[in-house]
């Protein structure tokens, strides 16, 4: 699927990239924009994209500030859902879309929720991937383990190894070397001296310091989706969105779609089997 690789600035002065999916045979729906997690950029949507694409729409992944080829910020208190929100509402704007629909991975969901007490008019319709108003604390006290602590490895091997040891739990029927060497590809980077590092700046690990923005209360921005068409994807042995805050969410805005996906934890691509054919019915009801 051809795509086009661009930066903008954002108003504070960085450059942010994104890339650009043209839709197949013709543009049928209304855009839609990628919100990746915490510690990914815009290559964790590879496969998500073009296919979103084939269908006929417009689709845009950017990398947050920090992450992937986007520049890092020397005030890291703007690492924040925050900012990154209205990062992702002026991109809009630089591409001259009024609307979209946001699909959002973990940290990218919570960007959605925030960017709908924004500007809920930004928004036709979403897809949360595996987030919600409650974050588990065993799923908050893995990604703490890890983020911002990789080290330097001398050979894809090495950081594909690393790739496993960190996100093994989320894909145990992930076996083959070929996926973890992909995974590896999309997170890390080589560097000049040639050796291979987590692509993000590791201050993005504040986000889920201990009394940081992982302790919010997130239930008000929730209730901002009440409006909005929203389709909810869930890992099925998800660490981080448990059932019962599925349901509580669900409580909130009785017409939330909701898909989980079997045998994948924190957090689902959107590509497997179930996510896809919800993802794709749930589309094909947005203008």
């Amino acid at each position: 699927m051809s795509h086009t690789d661009a930066f903008f600035t954002s108003r504070d002065g960085l450059k942010i990239s994104y890339r650009d999916y043209a839709p197949a045979g013709g543009e049928t729906g209304l855009p839609v924009l990628c919100l990746h997690g915490l510690t990914r950029n815009l290559k964790d949507f590879d496969d998500f994209a073009p296919r979103v694409a084939a269908t006929g729409r417009r689709v845009i992944a950017a990398s947050q500030r920090g992450r992937g080829d986007s520049q890092w910020d020397s005030q890291t208190e703007r690492y924040h859902p925050g900012v990154y929100a209205q990062d992702m509402l002026d991109l809009l704007d630089h591409l001259s879309l009024p609307r979209a629909v946001f699909a959002g991975t973990s940290m990218g969901g919570l960007m959605t929720m925030v960017s709908a007490m924004m500007a809920p008019q930004r928004i036709a319709a979403a897809i949360i991937n595996d987030v919600g108003p409650e974050l588990a604390p065993e799923g908050i006290e893995r990604i703490r383990s890890y983020v911002g602590k990789s080290g330097d490895h001398d050979d894809w091997t090495s950081a594909a190894e690393r790739a496993r040891e960190v996100n093994g739990h989320a894909f145990p029927k992930e076996t083959g070397e070929a996926f973890w060497l992909t995974f590896a590809k999309r997170t890390h980077r080589v560097l000049d001296t040639g050796k291979i590092r987590s692509d993000y700046d590791p201050a993005i690990a504040s986000a889920v310091s201990k009394g940081g923005q992982a302790a919010a209360d997130l239930w008000p921005v929730w209730a901002a989706m009440v409006p909005i068409p929203t389709l909810l994807v869930r890992g099925g042995i998800s660490d981080l969105l448990s059932r019962e805050t599925t349901a509580k969410m669900q409580a909130v805005k009785p017409d939330l779609e909701i898909v989980e996906v079997p045998d994948v934890g924190h957090a689902p691509f959107m590509t497997e089997p179930a996510a896809w054919a919800a993802i794709e019915i749930f589309l094909q009801k947005v203008d």
